[in-house]
């Protein structure tokens, strides 16, 4: 049946409007779905073009080899996109105080390196990676520290324990000394 016997028969009126009315649906479907579509790949081109400021890992070197430092915080510039560092710890700052120095509402990177002491009196250390994503930060700035991650932590060659953390009770002392041994 073509459309214009359709629309010049009145009895077949009412059975053209489902099929419009699915039409319209479609449209709106595949729409919404485009839309959706351009807004992850602009999201996703935003946070994997993340490049590695040189000062990131030539801080961490020095971390790891001279012991320089004793956490590293590192925040990712958006209009730079690049990971750079923010803050460095002195070698006799605390635990409390490293965790002080994480902003209560923003994502960040950080590096901390615990001294313990074993069970056979021996001093060692662990370099922590901890990927600081508060539940008050923006949605966005979660989805661009996550996607961002693993490149960034490709470039850290030697941390030992990897942490995630959306409050400071999951990175406490208590959870530190839970992966040491």
């Amino acid at each position: 049946m073509c459309v214009t016997s359709i629309t010049r028969n009145p009895q077949h009126r009412p059975q053209l409007k489902a099929p419009y009315q699915n039409l319209i649906f479609a449209r709106i479907i595949l729409s919404r779905i485009l839309i959706d579509c351009l807004c992850s790949v602009e999201m996703a081109n935003a946070a994997s073009g993340m490049a590695v400021h040189d000062d990131c890992k030539l801080k961490f070197l020095e971390l790891k080899a001279k012991r320089t430092h004793r956490f590293i915080i590192y925040k990712i510039e958006e209009k730079l996109k690049q990971v750079m560092v923010e803050k460095l710890g002195e070698p006799t700052l605390t635990y409390e105080d490293f965790i002080g120095n994480l902003p209560t509402n923003e994502c960040r990177y950080a590096i901390y390196d615990f001294d313990f002491v074993t069970e056979d009196n021996c001093q060692k250390s662990k370099i922590f990676f901890i990927a600081w994503s508060p539940d008050t930060s923006t949605v966005r700035s979660k989805m661009i520290y996550a996607s961002s991650k693993d490149r960034f932590k490709r470039e850290l060659d030697g941390i030992q324990v990897e942490l995630q953390a959306t409050d400071p009770t999951e990175m406490g002392i208590d959870v530190i000394k839970g992966h040491i041994y």
